[in-house]
């Protein structure tokens, strides 16, 4: 029998994201995993898998706000942006010591709200169809384009020089190494990013989730939560049989009778509490953006 739904886990330090969906897909045996927004080998903390239909929703989760805890280090950039890179510039004593808790907080409240930002050059991201660390990696020359993102709240939760402890809350697309590089280079030092643990993503809390790498609870215990879980964060709207039939068919017509809420950009049709689909607004309308197989 198929599985399907959301699983959160708590990603330690080491593993890449996808050895987390490989490490899923070989104890759940099930073939269709994916997850919802990367995580660095170094970061740990809250990483989505969605599990059989579950990986049509990974967008609806990418585009979600996230919250990270994290530390840097002020004096000593490097290439990568964190701990893990060829040092590029070591700050002077005298630099050092014309920062103080002050400047800190100052040089954190500029890089709040929509601004641009410089992805590291070992990420993740693509050209020519390439992740950008192996470019990196082989000797080529390697300058991400700036990209605007937002940054919704830093809180600056410890100051003990040269380390600073700090709390963010930012929208889809924002590196929080490249964070703590600009805040090294406002202060005048140079920074790196030394550890990072995300929280939550939209309503998701690091709290519910496991550890899929320990030896126990055995994954036939794992709480594999339902698909309506994985869109919480849309608004609910029940539907009759009827309505569940013609949406399976493909047909739109149904949806003309939505009582959603002028606002709501997209909402998840629900059938006994179970997901059958997600519709978004198009223009006037409605149109089926996601409709899930009934579970076997």
């Amino acid at each position: 029998m198929m599985q399907e739904g959301l699983l959160l886990v708590d990603k330690p330090r080491g593993p890449t994201s996808f050895d987390v969906v490989a490490q899923v897909r070989r104890r759940l045996g099930e073939r269709k995993v994916g997850h919802a927004g990367t995580l660095d080998p170094l970061a740990t903390g809250l990483l989505p898998i969605l599990v059989g239909e579950g990986t049509k929703l990974v967008g609806h989760l990418q585009n979600l706000d996230k919250v990270y805890f994290a530390t840097l280090s002020l004096g000593v950039a490097t290439d990568s942006y964190d701990a893990e890179g060829r040092t590029t510039r070591v700050a002077a004593d005298e630099e050092m010591a014309a920062v103080d808790e002050a400047a800190v907080r100052r040089a954190a409240a500029e890089l709040v709200g929509r601004i641009k930002q410089r992805p590291p050059v070992y990420s993740a991201l693509k050209r020519d169809g390439k992740r950008l660390y192996e470019l990196a990696r082989a000797g080529e020359e390697v300058i991400p384009d700036e990209r605007e993102v937002t940054v919704h709240a830093i809180t600056v939760e410890r100051v003990a020089l040269p380390e600073v402890a700090f709390t963010v809350r930012c929208g889809k697309g924002t590196y929080v190494r490249s964070l703590a590089h600009d805040l090294g280079a406002r202060l005048g030092v140079g920074a790196h990013l030394t550890a990072l643990r995300r929280t939550r993503i939209g309503p998701l809390d690091v709290a519910d989730a496991i550890d899929v790498f320990a030896d126990a609870p055995d994954a036939k215990d794992w709480p594999l939560r339902p698909l309506a879980d994985a869109v919480g964060h849309l608004p609910a709207l029940a539907i009759d049989g009827e309505t569940e039939r013609r949406l399976r068919l493909g047909q739109q017509q149904p949806l003309a009778r939505l009582s959603a809420r002028p606002g709501d950009l997209a909402v998840r049709l629900l059938r006994d509490g179970r997901l059958v689909a997600v519709a978004e607004r198009r223009g006037e309308g409605w149109a089926l953006a996601r409709v899930f197989a009934v579970s076997s």
